[in-house]
């Protein structure tokens, strides 16, 4: 079985108003998959419905083998701890210390009090140690994260999630509020975990370009449905124009499955 399975997946905000339409597709450990899409295109919420930070609507995402539709508080923390989430604008908490905010990345471990009252292990610390030296940030462990760049603070994230042991890491638009250095910083290093650690990455962008360069395969939405799933290479000036609206092409459906 894949690690990760998603079939027939719909949202909906508002009645009549789909935001997803039957979406399906499967991913296999350690692929590195970009999804793109216009603006609108259900992107952000599809990579939420995967880890139930949103409700499915209908249809059904496994992950690791686990209904995470059907799973009850506990269950569903169970299989958060093993999907880590990087995000546009970081979602770090800006006045605690870089080394605070990648031990968060542990909550899922911890009971409530723990969590509360910061006990992590020393193997926990050293950890969060490595992993900010592994992306170059080791320097910047007890400074505030309102201190840091933004480039910075997206490193900081990605170690958060590292620090869970996933298998594999959600990240929705990781480079859209970066300079185009920072940007190939943070791609490089998703792309470095993805092979070192054999971590599944599932990223939104809206740069072409870099989706081609980075994923070996790519999810192409429109209003909602999948109208591209292929390998990077097939990923031709057609089926870019369809997805982004800028031609039509008379049966959608016909677009490329490999």
């Amino acid at each position: 079985m894949a690690l990760l399975e998603v079939n027939g997946l719909m949202k909906s905000y508002q009645p009549g108003n789909p935001i997803l339409k039957d979406v399906s597709f499967s991913v296999e450990a350690g692929e590195f998959v970009a999804v793109i899409g216009p603006s609108g295109a259900g992107k952000s919420t599809m990579l939420r419905c995967l880890n139930r930070m949103v409700d499915i609507g209908e249809g059904q995402v496994f992950f690791d083998g686990k209904d995470v539709g059907a799973q009850n508080k506990k269950g569903l923390r169970d299989v958060r701890k093993h999907i880590g989430m990087v995000f546009q604008h970081y979602n770090l908490v800006p006045r605690l210390t870089v080394i605070e905010n990648v031990l968060h990345g542990r909550f899922g471990y911890k009971s409530t009090l723990q969590g509360v009252l910061g006990r992590f292990t020393e193997a926990e610390k050293r950890k969060a140690f490595d992993l900010l030296e592994k992306l170059g940030i080791a320097e910047h462990a007890y400074k505030r994260c309102d201190q840091l760049s933004g480039g910075q603070q997206q490193r900081v994230g990605i170690c958060r999630a590292l620090i869970q042991d996933p298998k594999i890491i959600l990240c929705d638009e990781p480079i859209a509020s970066l300079d185009p250095n920072s940007s190939k910083v943070i791609m490089d290093h998703l792309k470095t975990i993805s092979i070192d650690f054999g971590i599944t990455c599932i990223v939104n962008l809206h740069q072409v370009d870099v989706a081609k360069d980075y994923a070996n395969r790519i999810i192409g939405l429109k209003k909602g449905e999948v109208v591209f799933d292929g390998p990077s290479p097939l990923l031709t000036e057609r089926f870019t124009d369809e997805i982004y609206g800028m031609k039509t092409v008379v049966e959608t459906r016909e677009l490329i499955t490999v």
